[in-house]
């Protein structure tokens, strides 16, 4: 799979895509619809017939397990843990992207004066939205000006008017960072963004990846070869080659346009009304003959947002704690519920006295850790983190408050709406030892069947009409 169009074949070919020839509007009723089809657990949807546009829209690509499996080149059958798993197992060997000199990407160009993206069917996804977002399935790239290291984030992006997108670099982000460099130097930032793309670029972008790893790499090693990237039309940034829409220009660190709010993914809106934020300056646009646009509805779990963040930043956690070096852990999980960021559970097979607690204060030490993550549950082997009646049993049988921690000031995202609005730079954490801990020298006995007679009952179950 190297494109959006890939992804649509594909899943049309699985059932897994369903066209909509009607007429849609823009204007809620596309997200709305969207919306009711994620919340069924639906088909991946692509609005053929968008009111006043020629152009398509495709939403709800990531909504199920089964669709985000076709997306990482997983078995049909794999399990949300499953594809973490893969993820984590693949990111041992990075492949970097390959550059090649021109791609579909550049089929139509638009510069200066003649950008418009009015041109494209932007959606407006809730009444209380700011306006319309061009950015929610979507990536931005940025390059650190001092050592070259290229980054896929995604940050939503408002469409402000024809040449202006609005911003939402959350402090301490990448681009952020990158941003602060620009500032110091005096320089405004160059980004492209990419809206259509292969899926699992979004993905990538969605990613926690640690600071100075590229996620190109890392979708070269999922995909078992190289990203095929062109050079942007007015700066150097790497675009994939396939790319439905390109949007290229530069963010003044100094200069602030009103953005927002949004129906974020913790299902309420971003804030009580317009901040001033930065913004792109939109200089060209390149994109494919009848290009699909790809949104997201974002807003209450769960969804196809939530189920992305899940796999995503679930995956970057295990593999963070992996690169610890600490040994035992049998899976992690970030439930989607969750977003895939406020809540993990550990499946750890404990060695030594002290283990758990190692886990639990090492899970928001990582990177993805550190920010917004706010509960962490560790459960021994025997129980699948995925398992939630399981987990459910060890916090009633195996925790203890007393084995608990609780920290109270962590990194927030100021996207949490259980903190005051205008007070989300700081949380709380609560890390919950819900194991039968190592040291002790008199363990519970657990209840097991006897084999033998549980073998011999099941050869007997059709006997005893079960």
């Amino acid at each position: 799979m190297k494109s959006m169009r890939d992804f649509v074949e594909k899943a049309e070919a699985g059932g897994m895509l369903h066209r909509i020839k009607a007429e849609v509007d823009w204007d809620l009723e596309l997200s709305h619809i969207a919306k009711i089809n994620e919340e069924e657990h639906g088909p991946a949807l692509l609005f053929e017939n968008v009111k006043g546009y020629d152009s398509p829209v495709i939403t709800s690509v990531c909504t199920t397990t089964k669709r985000l499996a076709l997306i990482m080149g997983a078995p049909p059958e794999s399990s949300l843990v499953d594809l973490m798993r893969l993820w984590v197992e693949k990111n041992e060997k990075k492949v970097p992207p390959k550059w090649v000199d021109n791609g579909p990407c550049k089929e139509n160009v638009m510069r200066g004066d003649e950008v418009d993206l009015y041109k494209f069917p932007v959606p407006k996804y809730y009444p209380l939205d700011g306006g319309r977002f061009f950015g929610t399935a979507h990536f931005v790239l940025t390059k650190d000006p001092d050592t070259g290291w290229v980054n896929l984030g995604t940050y939503r992006l408002q469409l402000l008017d024809k040449n202006h997108l609005g911003t939402q670099f959350i402090k301490g982000k990448h681009s952020d960072i990158m941003l602060k460099k620009y500032q110091a130097r005096k320089e405004p930032m160059p980004v492209a963004v990419v809206v259509g793309c292969d899926p699992i670029l979004f993905l990538m972008g969605a990613a926690r990846v640690s600071a100075f790893e590229s996620e190109y790499d890392l979708a070269g090693s999922i995909r078992g070869e190289p990203i095929e990237v062109v050079k942007a039309e007015t700066n150097d940034l790497p675009v994939p080659a396939t790319a439905e829409i390109v949007v290229e220009g530069y963010v003044d660190a100094d200069k602030f346009m009103p953005e927002g709010p949004f129906g974020e993914y913790t299902g309420y809106y971003s804030g009580v009304g317009t901040d001033p934020r930065n913004y792109i300056e939109v200089e060209c646009v390149t994109y494919r003959n009848n290009p699909i646009f790809w949104g997201t509805t974002v807003g209450r779990a769960v969804t196809d947002t939530h189920m992305t963040m899940a796999l995503t930043y679930g995956s970057t956690l295990w593999q963070q704690l992996s690169a610890m070096k600490i040994p035992g852990i049998q899976a992690v999980y970030c439930p989607p519920e969750g977003s895939g960021r406020f809540l993990a559970i550990i499946s750890l097979k404990q060695m030594y006295p002290g283990h758990a607690d190692q886990v639990l204060t090492a899970a928001v030490s990582t990177e993805m850790g550190a920010y917004g993550l706010k509960t962490v549950i560790v459960v021994d082997d025997d129980i699948d983190p995925w398992d939630i009646p399981r987990v459910m049993y060890a916090l009633s049988f195996r925790f203890q408050p007393n084995r608990s921690q609780v920290i109270k000031r962590g990194r927030s995202t100021p996207l949490d709406p259980s903190l005051p609005i205008g007070e989300r730079d700081i949380t709380g954490r609560l890390l919950l030892d819900a194991t039968i801990p190592y040291d002790w020298k008199e363990k519970p006995i657990p209840i097991e069947l006897d084999e033998e007679v549980a073998n011999r009952v099941r050869s007997r179950w059709s006997e005893l009409g079960l």
